[in-house]
């Protein structure tokens, strides 16, 4: 879907018209988070953000991979596959599975980590044990109760915030602020802005902690494309923030194009891409999470080799604070469940 645009808009009429139905699903969405979660035999730590959209969570979700590699755990990657039609509980395999059967972001996590594909939440912890995970990596989740959680990381975007800070669907959070916070262990705000700072001070209050980061384009991808005039294209909850960042790694971007998230594209799509490419030489561009999404597209190999994948990773302001964090947590939460 496209983000409304009344969504950053703090007195905008539709928003207000629409509050009464926020207020019954913020409702029902606060009394549904109170609901205690079944343990999963590992600790659980989980990757959400406040509100529907992009934030930068899947980045973060590798990045915390990495992390907890670093410490000597296996970390499986449990996701909900939004857009695939197989509710699992399913290991992803990258070779055999598409982005319609397990979803975007799960096919491209596949790439670099073990993932889970859920949505049994429960069911799907049970798996990722089977595959041996010493910890399991929740990606997205915070307001879902299925499973108890041993460590809440939220992320939010430095630029966007939390928009007009409505429930939805006056607004773009999943749940009323005040319960998301009572859950939320550090937050990671991700980029340069202050939109995200009240939330912050909030996190702060509770005595959680709050940790900055930044996205970093992969080198290779930035040098594939200097000095080209390019043709970006994005089907993402922020498609802007990658804009912002081709241009910001010195890329002449000429012409944007956006879709809704998780968009399915069509052969037609991509071939009007490719001509329009062709026509006003430039070069074809977008996400990683986009390019998954192509793999369910049938188009011509002079078209898919046109297009240029641009990765990017997670850089941690403070990251031995959050790796810290991350084994004190995996020891209390070890602790526990051995006294128990």
């Amino acid at each position: 879907m496209h983000e409304p645009a009344f969504w950053h808009r703090p007195s905008s009429l539709t928003s207000r018209l629409l509050t009464p139905v926020a207020m019954l699903y913020g409702a029902i969405a606060a009394r549904r988070m109170q609901q205690p979660g079944a343990a999963a035999g590992v600790p659980v730590i989980c990757v959400g953000n406040y509100h529907v959209g992009g934030a930068g969570k899947t980045p973060t979700v590798l990045a915390l991979v990495d992390l907890l590699r670093g410490l000597g755990e296996q970390p499986v990657v449990l996701s909900r596959g939004y857009g695939g039609r197989l509710h699992g509980p399913v290991r992803v395999d990258v070779r055999t599975h598409r982005a319609a059967d397990v979803g975007d972001e799960p096919l491209m996590m596949a790439r670099h980590v073990a993932v889970v594909v859920a949505r049994d939440r429960v069911a799907g912890a049970a798996l990722a044990r089977a595959q041996a995970a010493s910890v399991i990596v929740m990606d997205d989740g915070l307001q879902n109760p299925a499973l108890r959680k041993d460590l809440s990381l939220v992320v939010i975007d430095a630029r966007r915030g939390l928009g007009n800070g409505r429930v939805f669907p006056a607004g773009p959070l999943r749940a009323p602020l005040p319960p998301q916070l009572a859950r939320t262990d550090a937050l990671i705000v991700i980029g340069e802005g202050r939109a995200a700072n009240h939330v912050a001070e909030a996190v702060a209050a509770r005595g959680g902690a709050v940790l900055h980061a930044a996205i970093v384009p992969d080198t290779g991808a930035v040098a594939a494309l200097q000095g080209k005039r390019v043709l970006a294209f994005a089907g993402i909850g922020d498609p802007a923030r990658f804009f912002r960042t081709l241009r910001a790694s010195g890329i002449d971007v000429v012409s944007e194009h956006v879709f809704a998230d998780h968009h399915a594209f069509t052969a037609s799509e991509i071939a009007a891409l490719v001509a329009q490419a062709k026509r006003d030489g430039l070069t074809l561009a977008t996400t990683e999470k986009d390019l998954a999404r192509l793999q369910d597209v049938n188009v011509p190999a002079a078209g898919a080799d046109a297009i240029v994948p641009f990765p990017v990773t997670l850089a941690f302001d403070d990251g031995p604070a959050l790796r810290q964090r991350l084994a004190e947590r995996l020891r209390t939460a070890r602790r526990v469940r051995v006294l128990a």
